[in-house]
């Protein structure tokens, strides 16, 4: 660390730090307000699921924090170490998300930088408490300790690596843009029939359909479907595989996090899955109905992650939207077992029904949306370059062993 860089506690750079309530509050399906605790923090955003739960402003005044322009907040619990700011959004916080206001003088955007980073998760990894579900203390989060530049190297560093996260997040919102296309698009032709309306229709176990048309288990829809080990395998720092669960599993994609876990070429082949240009993988553990398209990914799969291989005669995109949709959520509601932590069998999977049009539909939604799929492909490839260049250059900027002057050309000519 350079001479006019110091170490603080987290403790120190803050006005306040604390925890939401450690209860279940009065909720209120029409309240304007938002429960909300760490699973919500997603991408260094507080994320609104369609099951997040509401309460009232009377419920919501007992219990406020106080959350600010200067508030970072942190998942303590179950899931640990995912980050958001907070933006005056109409949230109360539970337990497993954990707060603090940064003091002026230090700049937010370097501290939240460094709860980004491998070495804060590597650090609450060490210090959790719970088997099954881990926590990590405030008196833990309190004292983090955190190497500080002078405030013009924060906000340098600050700068450059959010420029990297910028570019990462409008390459996402790109391709959820393009994702709700297709939803849109699916929903009006499968869902809805609109293009179907003045054909004939006929009874089914899921009511009516067109005629022609099948309701099938997606077991007789794949040639293959399994789930990842269920144990833990050997790691190894500099492994070229990466171990991902149903965490990894988001928008879509395979994401690899800066505390994934590596395995070695050798661990690979002792518990490789049959994975290929057909594959999907579905999040059946923890949190689960996430929906990911394998890209042939170096990856091994733990037990959270459910893959399966489309056959031939049917549609991938066609497939993939099925997925995505309410209706395969509130299928999978209704089949998790687990009053912790929700898990989904691969029975339940096989089992699930699925409308089936004539393959000549399915090659007519295909062909609609190739050029979609196509696109996100390619922003994909460049948001997984952008992130690893991050990811590797975060540790060593925020420990000063790389310098701002040193890589401002090479992240400038990535953008």
């Amino acid at each position: 660390m350079t001479e006019d860089w110091k170490t603080y506690k987290l403790s120190e750079l803050v006005t306040l730090l604390g925890d939401g309530i450690h209860g279940t509050p009065k909720y209120s399906d029409h309240g304007e307000y938002y429960f909300i605790n760490g699973n919500n923090l997603v991408d260094g955003k507080i994320l609104i699921k369609p099951d997040t739960k509401r309460v009232s402003k009377d419920e919501y005044l007992k219990h406020k924090r106080e959350l600010n322009d200067r508030t970072l907040l942190v998942s303590i619990n179950g899931t640990i170490g995912r980050t958001a700011y907070y933006n005056e959004e109409k949230v109360m916080l539970g337990k497993s998300a954990c707060y603090f206001n940064i003091k002026e003088g230090v700049e937010k955007r370097y501290i939240k930088q460094v709860i980004s980073s491998k070495y804060f998760i590597d650090y609450l990894e060490s210090n959790y408490t719970g088997s099954v579900i881990k926590n990590v203390s405030l008196k833990s989060m309190r004292e983090l300790p955190i190497n500080l530049p002078p405030l013009p190297e924060q906000r340098a560093i600050a700068s450059i690596l959010s420029s990297l996260d910028d570019k990462i997040e409008l390459n996402l919102q790109m391709n959820k843009t393009l994702e709700e296309m297709a939803k849109a698009l699916y929903k009006h032709w499968f869902v809805d029939f609109g293009p179907f309306q003045n054909g004939k229709f006929v009874d089914s176990e899921l009511g009516m359909i067109p005629e022609g048309w099948e309701v099938k288990r997606l077991e007789q829809l794949v040639s293959k479907l399994g789930d990842g080990i269920h144990g833990t395998p050997k790691y190894t720092i500099d492994g070229e595989y990466y171990f991902i669960n149903g965490n990894n599993i988001i928008n879509g994609r395979i994401y690899i996090k800066n505390d994934t876990k590596r395995v070695s070429k050798e661990e690979f082949e002792k518990h490789k899955r049959e994975l290929n240009n057909r594959t999907i993988l579905v999040s059946i553990n923890g949190t689960i109905g996430n929906i990911g398209v394998y890209g042939g990914e170096k990856i091994m799969l733990g037990k959270s992650a459910c893959y399966f291989n489309v056959k031939e005669d049917i549609s991938m995109g066609f497939i993939k939207q099925v997925l995505s949709s309410n209706y395969f959520t509130n299928y999978l509601e209704a089949s998790f077992t687990g009053s912790v932590i929700k898990n989904v069998s691969l029975k339940s999977m096989r089992e699930f029904p699925i409308i089936i049009p004539p393959f000549s539909e399915q090659s007519r939604f295909k062909d609609i949306t190739d050029s979609m799929v196509l696109m996100q492909n390619e922003l994909h490839i460049e948001t997984q370059t952008l992130t690893t260049l991050r990811d590797t250059l975060l540790p060593k900027l925020i420990s000063g062993e790389v310098r701002v002057m040193d890589v401002e050309k090479l992240v400038h000519e990535s953008l």
